[in-house]
């Protein structure tokens, strides 16, 4: 198996350099790896002047997985748009259709007392939010900066999602939660935005597949009240284990 460690920067490099001495371990064990470093983000963008290099989407077109660290950092911010650390990892995902990010929170009975909510708060916490990638805000077109017919600056982006994005990231959904407690709570602003009346219209739809699953909504502000509030229990998708999914514009979660 070939890994591409793409570290990136500021923690990125640190995170990695742990992670590869794990994969090293594995290897000096038996298992079949090789890795192959290449520079992304700010790294890449003082590499050669792209934050996604070409030589490093090669290689992680060519590579079984991606180790990715972090982007970005203060040295970087008056950069133009297009040249930003994080422009790497959108177009990682962009390129390679990564469209649904897996978010683990698991509270461990001996880590209880170091979280910062009370224990009694977030003890037996097995929470999985998975995160839509490619579609919305981040990627919709048209977007950027112009003046108006009051000859006033404004900033746009567009927001819109195609049927077939929202459909596969629930079907994943649900055929995650299939495996786990058969609860599914999905995260929207339904009662003010069109694109995400429009989510949850085809979650709902989606769902019809999957009965044998429990289907919930929440508009996000209230989800993110509740994963600080009572995360393990008051929730809709209480008792603690459950799969959640969020569309772009939820990034807080």
């Amino acid at each position: 198996m070939k890994i591409a460690v793409l570290a990136g920067d500021g923690i990125g490099p640190e995170i990695t350099a742990q992670a590869v001495r794990v994969l090293q371990a594995l290897a000096a064990d038996g298992l079949a790896l090789e890795t192959e470093h290449a520079p992304v983000g700010g790294a890449g963008y003082d590499a050669s002047g792209d934050p996604l290099p070409e030589a490093t989407l090669k290689l992680a077109g060519q590579a079984d997985a991606i180790l990715f660290g972090s982007v970005g950092g203060p040295k970087y911010d008056t950069l133009p748009r297009a040249k930003r650390p994080e422009q790497g990892l959108l177009r990682l995902r962009k390129h390679f259709d990564l469209f649904a990010n897996l978010r683990p929170a698991i509270v461990y009975p001996e880590l209880a007392h170091a979280s910062t909510l009370k224990p009694e708060v977030v003890s037996g916490l097995d929470l999985l939010i998975l995160r839509e990638l490619t579609g919305d805000i981040y990627f919709g077109q048209p977007r950027g900066v112009r003046t108006n017919e009051n000859g006033e600056r404004e900033g746009f982006d567009t927001m819109r999602y195609t049927e077939s994005e929202i459909r596969r990231i629930a079907q994943l959904a649900f055929e995650t939660a299939r495996k786990r407690q058969r609860r599914v709570c999905s995260v929207d602003k339904a009662n003010v935005l069109e694109t995400t009346q429009f989510w949850r219209e085809v979650v709902t739809e989606v769902h019809g597949q999957y009965r044998d699953v429990e289907l919930t909504h929440m508009y996000v502000d209230n989800a993110a009240m509740q994963l600080v509030r009572n995360p393990g229990s008051s929730m809709s998708w209480s008792p603690a284990t459950c799969s959640a999914i969020s569309c772009r514009m939820k990034r807080r979660c």
